[in-house]
C-alpha cells in the first residue's frame, strides 16, 4: 500500500491564494484535474511523488490539528521563503533527530514540513 494523495479544504475562490502558496512558495506544480471534477473548483498539485488535492468546502473551516506532512530538501530555505512571505514558521524539536516545522496555508490549514533524508 502507498498513499496516493492528500486532500485539504480551501474556501470558494481560494485558488489564486492557494497557487501563490503551494506553487510560488512551496514549489509544487499544478496538474490537470479530470474533466468531470473541474466544475467543482479547487486544484491538484504535485511535487515528486507527493500529490495534494485542494477541494472547495462550504462552509469552510480550516484544519487546525489534522495536517499533511511533506518531506522536502532545503527545509531551511523553505522556512525562510515562508517567513519572508508572512507565513508563520514554528520549528518543533519534540522528535529527536527530525528537523521539522509547522505553518499554515493562506486559509489557516495546518501544514508540516520535515527535512528529507
Amino acid at each position: 500500500m502507498r498513499l496516493d494523495h492528500v486532500q485539504i479544504a480551501i474556501p470558494r475562490d481560494g485558488e489564486t491564494l492557494a497557487r501563490d502558496f503551494w506553487i510560488g512558495l512551496v514549489g509544487m506544480e499544478e496538474i490537470a484535474k479530470p474533466e468531470a471534477l473541474r466544475p467543482r473548483g479547487g486544484l491538484w498539485l504535485r511535487r515528486g511523488e507527493a500529490e495534494l488535492h485542494l477541494g472547495i468546502e462550504e462552509p469552510f473551516a480550516p484544519a487546525r490539528k489534522a495536517h499533511p506532512c511533506f518531506a522536502v530538501a532545503g527545509l531551511d530555505a523553505l522556512a525562510d521563503r515562508l517567513r519572508a512571505a508572512g507565513h508563520p514558521v514554528r520549528p518543533d524539536d519534540a522528535i529527536p533527530g527530525r528537523a521539522r516545522f509547522f505553518t499554515e496555508d493562506p486559509f489557516g490549514n495546518r501544514v508540516e514540513f520535515v527535512a528529507a533524508p
